[in-house]
């Protein structure tokens, strides 16, 4: 949390002169969901110009959060977390699954940023870091450290995020300060 931040904006300074990568000129595709996409309002919403990054994530959820409150694997990695000494009692390798748990954090936390980088902000900058990974940070606790929490408050912060954009279109927000959405 200390050094990787501060490596990848010097790295990023070394390599391309500047504060930030080029531009992408290719970004994820969107696409329209042939048949959902004609439904009135939801349509619009959900299922029109949506990446399908965004339905694979929530799926991910799902599945993150079958894996650590429903298997075996789960148990003990929150086992070690929780309580190491009662885990090493029972033959729990702990340094293993404490490792474990870093490479796969380390692992989907990396796939996270390099989504938003490809596809939102289209390059890396310092920008990249300080606010969305913190963010995420944020949404995890804010999610009570639960898979299916921490999606929800990701599209809580996302929803503030976007009235906080476009507010100032929407008829009713035209009279709230920008700040206040901000």
């Amino acid at each position: 949390n200390l050094m990787a931040p501060a490596l990848a904006v010097f790295l990023v300074k070394v390599l391309y002169n500047k504060g930030q990568t080029d531009n992408l000129s290719q970004t994820f595709g969107r696409f329209d969901i042939p048949v959902l996409a004609n439904i009135p309002v939801i349509g619009d919403i959900f299922f029109k110009s949506t990446s399908l990054l965004g339905y694979i994530a929530i799926a991910f959820s799902f599945l993150a959060w079958f894996i650590l409150f429903k298997t075996r694997f789960g148990l003990r990695l929150r086992s070690v977390g929780e309580h190491p000494q009662a885990a090493d009692t029972l033959g729990i390798n702990v340094y293993k699954m404490r490792y474990l748990g870093v490479i796969i954090s380390g692992f989907l936390g990396g796939i996270g940023g390099a989504i938003y980088a490809q596809s939102i902000s289209v390059n890396f900058s310092v920008t990249t870091i300080v606010g969305p990974g913190f963010i995420a940070l944020a949404a995890m606790i804010f999610g009570k450290w639960n898979p299916i929490g921490a999606m929800l408050s990701s599209l809580f912060f996302g929803l503030s995020q976007s009235l906080a954009v476009i507010g100032s279109q929407l008829p009713f927000l035209q009279g709230v300060p920008a700040v206040y959405l901000q």
